[in-house]
Parts: structure tokens; sequence; C-alpha cells
């Protein structure tokens, strides 16, 4: 099967998982449901060959899950009261997505074959990787010499998410010691 039919569902199952977010009254389960769709981002990743973007993705994704939860688990207000404004809005999103969805599908269809270079440039990079940066390992001089800005962020990425989850449990700690 060609990886274009798998990303079409995927991103398939991304939309239903956001509409099912949009659906449920309980926000714990909208959370979950979020994470799903975001766990869909990180398949995506992996099958447009882009590993590193995948792992933050997904690492990204577990920490934002579980700094939601942790921030409504003890919370009174985690049914959503169901309005005349919040269907017009649910209308609005399900039209949204899949008007996305469908010019998704074009921009699918354009993607070169599974196996073919993407891009030119990795081909520069193979050609002149070694020459140009001096290392005796290609991956590591494209991840820190051709892409050393990219790697940066995702760094910083994953920096704060660990930060915030970090800062999330340690607050949860002291109120749970300042009750005893």
């Amino acid at each position: 099967m060609p990886i274009e039919t798998w990303l079409t569902f995927v991103l398939g199952f991304m939309i239903i998982g956001s509409i099912v977010a949009l659906e449920l009254k309980d926000i714990l389960s909208s959370i979950i449901s979020i994470g799903v769709v975001g766990l869909g981002v990180s398949v995506a990743f992996l099958f447009l060959q882009a590993p590193d973007l995948a792992i933050v993705q997904f690492l990204f994704e577990i920490f934002a899950i579980i700094i939601l939860v942790k921030v409504f688990i003890k919370k009174d207000y985690h049914y959503e009261e169901p309005s005349r404004i919040n269907k017009m809005l649910i209308g609005v999103t399900v039209i949204t997505l899949a008007v996305i969805f469908i010019f998704s599908i074009s921009v699918f269809k354009n993607i070169p074959p599974f196996g073919e270079p993407l891009l030119h440039t990795s081909k520069y990079y193979l050609e002149n990787g070694a020459g140009d940066t001096g290392a005796a390992n290609l991956v590591s001089s494209i991840i820190l010499d051709y892409r050393a800005y990219d790697t940066l962020g995702e760094v910083t990425v994953l920096f704060t998410a660990i930060l915030g989850s970090v800062t999330v449990l340690r607050l949860s700690i002291r109120k749970n010691k300042n009750k005893e």
C-alpha cells in the first residue's frame, strides 16, 4: 500500500480524534482524545521519514498529556455544560476539518513515491556532507552542521516540556505537604 494511503488514514484518524474531543463533555476524556491526535502527528512524521521529529512530537505529547491531566484531575469542572454557541462552534470546526482533509488529499498525491529522495538537498548532503563539514559521521554532520538550528529548536521544545512537567509535579507535591 502506498505511503499516501497511510497518511490519509492517519489524517482521517486525527480528524476523528479532534471531533471526538470536541463532542465529549468530560474535559479529561477530551485531553486524551487530543493526545491521540498528537500521537497521530508523530506517526505521520514516521511515515514521512522524519524520526527525529516523530520522537520530539511523541515526547512532547506525552508530557503535555501528563501536565494537563495533572492540572484537571482534581478540579470540580470536569464536565462542560452544552450551549448554543458551542454547537455552532462544533459545526464550523467540522466543516473546517473537512476542508483541510480534502485539501490534504491533493497534497499527499504530490508527495514523491516512498523511497525516492524528497528534496535535492538530501542528494547534496550525501555527495558533499563529509567534505563540507569534515565530520566522519554523515548523520552527525547533517544534524550538527546543516540542521543545527532545527536540532536546537527540538532540544528547546523537549527542555520546555520537561521543565513544565517538573514544575506542575513540584507544585502538586508542595500542595500535598501543606495539607498534611
